[in-house]
């Protein structure tokens, strides 16, 4: 059967619990906010295809649970990943301070040429700890885009799957490494054409299970 799409990507989020990685999932996958549900368990699956620049793009997305107790089996989802998502709580200081933690995991289990994008979720709330200028000064000096994002109110969601596509085609047809923002940001795909699918799926991969604030 031939295939509906021309490449496929693998993205895996990654950062501690409680941060919205299950949030930003469903916000982008199917268009809502999951309120008041349970942390992660293991790892969650879903798909979704979108179109960036006329070419469909299956995007598969691993939402991996941010408990120390997972962490053997989220390892795992790292090495076959195009791009990794690092994110944390822009109104909780201690998940900014878990960055380097997360990093080193990345430097140890990834690709050393994967896409890297750090994420500040939850840029609805009123309490914020962490400045965007910290964030960006952290991307920068780690070498990784940077993006902030309010998983309850859309901002910033789509932006970041479909900018991290339109990245990860140029890489494919470059086979070159990821070209590196001086703002850390996202830089100079703001106006690709993208449009999206009706079509998504979710699955439950091993220990997976409902999906909430993680």
């Amino acid at each position: 059967m031939e295939m509906d799409y021309k490449f496929l990507f693998k993205v895996v989020l990654v950062g501690n619990a409680g941060v919205g990685k299950t949030c930003l999932v469903r916000r982008f996958t199917q268009g809502l906010f999951p309120p008041g549900q349970g942390a992660t368990i293991g790892v969650d699956f879903m798909i979704k295809t979108v179109e960036v620049e006329n070419e469909k793009i299956k995007l598969q997305i691993w939402d991996t649970a941010g408990q120390e107790r997972f962490r053997s089996i989220t390892q795992s989802y790292y090495r076959s990943a195009h791009a990794l998502i690092l994110v944390y709580d822009i109104s909780c200081q201690p998940t900014f301070d878990c960055l380097p933690d997360w990093l080193r995991e990345i430097q140890e289990y990834a690709n050393a040429k994967v896409l890297k994008i750090l994420v500040g979720n939850k840029t609805d709330r009123d309490d914020r700890e962490v400045p965007t200028s910290i964030g960006e000064e952290f991307a920068k000096q780690h070498g990784m885009y940077f993006l902030e994002t309010s998983a309850k109110q859309a901002d910033n969601v789509e932006r970041l799957f479909y900018e991290i596509a339109a990245e990860l085609i140029e890489q494919a047809r470059n086979k070159e490494v990821p070209p590196r923002s001086e703002t850390g940001g996202l830089a100079n795909l703001g106006n690709k054409n993208f449009s999206q699918s009706n079509c998504c799926a979710s699955l439950n991969v091993g220990m997976s299970g409902s999906g909430g604030n993680n």
